[in-house]
């Protein structure tokens, strides 16, 4: 309709030829006076006012576009009709696809010259005169863009308005939505010299109304336009947000409508998003440009900047921070793109420009954009941890040297942050704790149908549980509580995998007690919704190790924290809290149950990592049942770092270091052996028999200052001194000690040397610290004495006097002595009990020379039977062996034509400990064992006959282990001699030696009398 000025409107003959003689379209006749009254009226009426008859669309759009040439006053009027004109055109042209699917038909012939008609006026008018039809074309077109999208939104050939591509295929085909968009294009590019705003600010308007049908226009103009667009979008949207103020927009974000009229920044979202797709890079840019601008001081204008441009009011600047924020709000993929930029941009002279900018608002607003700023970061689903990080560190107390290069913030901004940051901690507990509908549901209730709500901004965190571990344990003051609380937060929702995931971190990262206490308040916080979350961390732990994620160093403190949390049960029984204890017991169940798992560390080829291994298995409980073939794993492992112990002790003070943590290391190792053994009779079997293997095996020899022996006993040159001439199969089987064996027979033989190349060369042996193996002995004695007085296998009951020692069991040390035997000389049967006469030493005397050198190169061998001697009847299993050495003795002392037994000191040595070994074993009778105190005072004849009275009572009276009777009274097994035969006779030798030395010996005789 024509409103009243377009009616009354006078021509003016010489403007209207100017117009008309400006077009570039073929020259058209002027029309008269007379005529042009006859067009107005014909469009007003749509009858011809010729003819009298009614104008056909084509007729009446014809007619308005000869008023559009000739009478620019009627613009107005003739835009609106050709709005008509265009939706006819649309209609037929959708119509056309539904029915025949051809818009090639009937379509073009009736309206589409029209169409192309209009375009060209339209444009050459732009063209010639853009400042008064740029912004009424550029209206029209955008608005009737909008109409023919939502009006035809629903046809059955229009896509669905998600797919953008599809939709502006459909629409650029039809000639009227394309000449429409080339129209809007054309008045945009022209107006952005001059009055973007204007323009864009139609598009906002339109989008506002018809989104999301509108969209695709969005995209294509967009597109084309992308600096243009995006920056102007944002300028209009900054306006319109201002002129509505932010809390009607905090209203519209809840969904309450405010007014009749609609705020933009739902269009300036939804343009945004759209042009992300292509044009992310520029968006972030320009977000971030108008950050910085809003809190830059402001600048007078320069002569090129925009009367209109936002930088220049002062309320606009003030409006920029909450109207970003809002928009952020409404687009968390817009605040993704920008907030890790924007952290980076947040430096103390930002900050303090930010809280120079936000004091001057109202303490309601400011609350509001608090809370906007709460829920952004939740919501955020890229960039959380960043954000964390800038929060904590500008929150963090002056008086705490914090992390990075940030230096000390203001006190203001401080106090903000911290502020933001409780609020943070605050809103996410309320999100994980209701995160159902409000309703409240067990976390750890995996089986919910219940839909849960996913929070961004702790998905995100759940691939930082390790970061936030070690922040939190640096103890920083408020920092760790912060962390701490968060991340009880990120356990609850992440569920039993992180829970358990932040437990085993905790646990892997704790350097102190101080720190480890974090641990047990997590699971204290936790225990109440999750159930076996400690075994659950320790069988993360156990992976780890066994995926070899975790360093030497990381190794080490996660064993001292477990071995620590097992300790501290020690705390219960002196009233400690309940909650830590309770804890202690639960790793301790959980460390036992994997105990297989950790004995491998304890051959760690660091020494601190296997160190820190044997402490944790000396503490932990062990399991009520095992199987065999992890028990015999850990018993050897466990003997394995014994031994390893001794040796890196004895390193640690050869090199003039502190011995301290190697010497802990072994009583840690010792500790753990005696309660293995402890645990069951086949630990203790195992313990034992590989304790006596492993101190008889060459590689510890030299632990125990024994020499390596080669098949025949007979010491043999160290691989640094003895010369390498290379592997030949040849010479090992020409050697002697790899062909048949005939012991006793004619084909013995005796390796002394080869023939003409002289004796063998002795190995001239370096003399190792005598105080660390004698400490090394003293170890290895304590550890298996300890082993055979285990209580829980003798069953006995612990002695009244704590410094009384218990009884040796004597099933432990016959597994002693039956393990010597094996290693000392392997062809000698079980039941070589007996012994023969002396002359029938011969027979064996090879075996016995091999028994003698195994003597010589093991001096460890002797404490060993002094041992096995205390577990009466024990030696009589080592009958053989004692026999051999004995054997071997007599030999020589028979062909010493030495002056006194003093010139041949370790025959001396071995007989004085063979005779006491004996006595203490009592296989021999008082009298007879003590016989060794004269031999330092004889000759080497003299020597023999007492060795060889002490042959002959053995000889006579065997040992045997059923002549030894249980003694309660004693708690061990004692032998009566009274029902052995008379041993007078076989004293009489020693009277003699007795009588003949008596200046020298008479201070003993007391001792040998019947």
């Amino acid at each position: 309709m024509l409103n009243d000025q377009t009616m009354s409107v006078v021509f003016d003959g010489s403007s209207l030829k100017g117009m008309q003689s400006s077009h570039s379209l073929p020259p058209q006749t002027a029309l008269s006076t007379q005529e042009l009254s006859q067009e107005i009226k014909s469009f007003i009426s749509g009858v011809d006012a010729v003819q009298g008859r009614k104008l056909s669309v084509r007729e009446h759009a014809r007619c308005a576009i000869r008023l559009l040439r000739s009478v620019p006053a009627c613009r107005g009027a003739v835009l609106e009709h050709l709005r008509g004109v265009y939706d006819e055109h649309v209609s037929a042209f959708l119509h056309n696809l539904e029915t025949e699917g051809n818009a090639s038909s009937g379509v073009s012939s009736n309206l589409e010259d029209i169409i192309q008609e209009v375009h060209g006026v339209l444009s050459e008018f732009i063209r010639l005169n853009p400042r008064a039809w740029a912004p009424l074309v550029s209206t029209w077109a955008v608005d009737l863009l909008g109409q023919l999208s939502s009006k035809h939104a629903g046809r059955r050939v229009a896509p669905h308005s998600s797919s953008l591509n599809e939709l502006l295929q459909l629409w650029m085909s039809c000639a009227a939505t394309r000449s429409l968009m080339e129209a809007y294009s054309q008045c945009l590019a022209a107006m952005l010299a001059w009055c973007p705003d204007a323009c864009v600010d139609a598009l906002l308007d339109t989008s506002v109304q018809h989104s999301p049908h509108f969209d695709w226009v969005v995209a294509h103009i967009g597109s084309a336009f992308p600096g243009t667009i995006i920056s102007r979008v944002l300028a209009c949207g900054l306006k319109d947000f201002c002129s509505h103020g932010s809390k009607d927009q905090g209203l519209l974000l809840m969904g309450v409508d405010k007014g009749s009229r609609v705020p933009k920044i739902g269009s300036v979202v939804g343009i945004l998003g759209h042009l992300a797709a292509h044009h992310s890079d520029s968006i972030r840019k320009e977000l971030l440009r108008m950050f910085q601008e809003s809190l830059s001081p402001s600048s007078p204008l320069s002569p090129t900047s925009s009367s209109t441009s936002w930088e220049s009011s002062p309320q606009l600047r003030c409006a920029a921070v909450p109207f970003l924020l809002q928009l952020a709000a409404m687009s968390p993929n817009l605040f993704g793109a920008v907030s890790s930029e924007l952290v980076e941009l947040l430096r103390p002279p930002v900050l303090l420009q930010l809280q120079a900018l936000l004091q001057g608002l109202p303490r309601e607003e400011l609350d509001n954009m608090l809370g906007l700023a709460v829920h952004l970061i939740s919501q955020s689903p890229s960039g959380g941890a960043q954000v964390l990080r800038f929060l904590a560190d500008t929150a963090t107390p002056a008086s705490v040297i914090i992390s990075g290069p940030t230096p000390s913030p203001h006190e203001g901004v401080r106090e903000g942050c911290d502020r933001l940051l409780q609020m943070l901690l605050l809103h996410l507990h309320k999100l994980v704790f209701n995160r159902s509908d409000g309703v409240e549901i067990n976390p750890h209730n995996s089986a919910s149908c219940q839909p849960q709500r996913v929070i961004p901004f702790l998905e995100e965190l759940r691939s930082h549980v390790g970061q936030l571990c070690a922040e939190t344990l640096r103890l920083e003051r408020k920092r760790h509580l912060w962390l701490h609380q968060l991340l009880c937060l990120l356990s609850v929702y992440g569920g039993p995998s992180v829970a358990t995931e932040t437990l085993c971190q905790l646990l892997t990262q704790a350097r102190n007690p101080e720190e480890l206490a974090l641990a047990w308040q997590l699971h204290t916080t936790l225990s109440s919704c999750m159930a076996g979350l400690i075994p659950a961390a320790v069988a993360r732990c156990v992976a780890q190790i066994h995926t070899q994620t975790l360093g030497p160093r990381q190794l080490r403190q996660l064993l001292l924290n477990l071995s620590a949390a097992i300790q501290s049960q020690d705390e219960e029984r002196r009233g400690a809290a309940g909650a830590q204890s309770s804890m202690a017991v639960q790793v301790g169940s959980a460390v036992s149950g994997h105990l297989h798992d950790f004995c491998p560390l304890l051959l760690h080829s660091d020494p601190a990592v296997s160190h820190a291994a044997a402490r944790l298995l000396s503490c932990s409980p062990l399991p009520r049942a095992a199987s065999p073939a992890h028990l015999l794993l850990l018993s050897r492992a466990a003997v394995t770092h014994f031994f390893l112990a001794l040796r890196r002790r004895g390193e640690v003070g050869t090199a003039g270091r502190d011995g301290g943590q190697a010497s802990e290391a072994v009583n840690y190792s010792v500790l753990l052996l005696t309660r293995f053994a402890a645990y069951s009779p086949l630990t203790l079997k195992a313990v034992l028999q590989q304790l006596v293997e492993g101190a008889l095996h060459r590689g510890n020899t030299d632990l125990f200052g024994g020499q390596i022996a080669d098949m025949s006993g007979a010491p043999v040159l160290s691989p640094s001194v003895s010369p390498d001439l290379g592997a030949s199969l040849l010479d090992i089987n020409c050697r002697f000690g790899t062909t048949v064996n005939f012991s006793g027979s004619v084909w013995s033989v005796f390796h002394a040397g080869v023939i003409g190349k002289g004796l063998k060369v002795r190995s001239a042996t370096q003399l190792p610290d005598p105080s660390g193996l004698v400490q090394n002995i003293q170890t290895l004695l304590t550890v298996i004495v300890q082993c055979c007085s285990s209580s829980g296998l003798n069953g006995s009951q612990s002695p009244s006097d704590p410094s009384e020692l218990l009884p040796i069991n004597a099933e432990a040390a016959k597994v002693v002595a039956v393990t010597l035997v094996e290693n000392v000389c392997p062809d000698v049967a079980n039941g070589e009990l007996s012994w023969p006469p002396e002359e029938h030493a011969r027979t064996t005397v090879e075996r016995d020379i091999h028994i003698r050198r195994c003597f010589d190169a093991h001096p460890v061998l002797f404490p060993l039977l002094q041992v096995v001697a205390s577990g009466r009847p024990a030696l009589c299993y080592c009958s053989a062996v004692l026999r051999g050495l004995l054997a071997t003795l007599l030999t020589h002392w028979e062909a010493s034509r030495e002056g006194s037994s003093t010139d041949s000191p370790w025959h001396l040595q071995a007989s004085c400990l063979l005779v006491s070994c004996m006595g203490e074993g009592q296989l021999l009778p008082p009298v007879l064992a003590n016989v060794h105190e004269t031999f330092p005072h004889l000759t080497p004849f003299e020597v023999r006959l007492l060795l060889l009275a002490v042959w002959e009572y053995v000889r006579g009276n065997g040992p045997l282990p059923q002549k030894f009777v249980f003694s309660p009274e004693k708690g061990m097994f004692c032998r009566d001699f009274s029902r052995d035969g008379d041993v007078a006779r076989y004293v009489a030798p020693i009277h003699s030696v007795l009588h003949k030395n008596i200046d020298r010996l008479g201070h003993l005789c007391w001792r040998f009398q019947l």
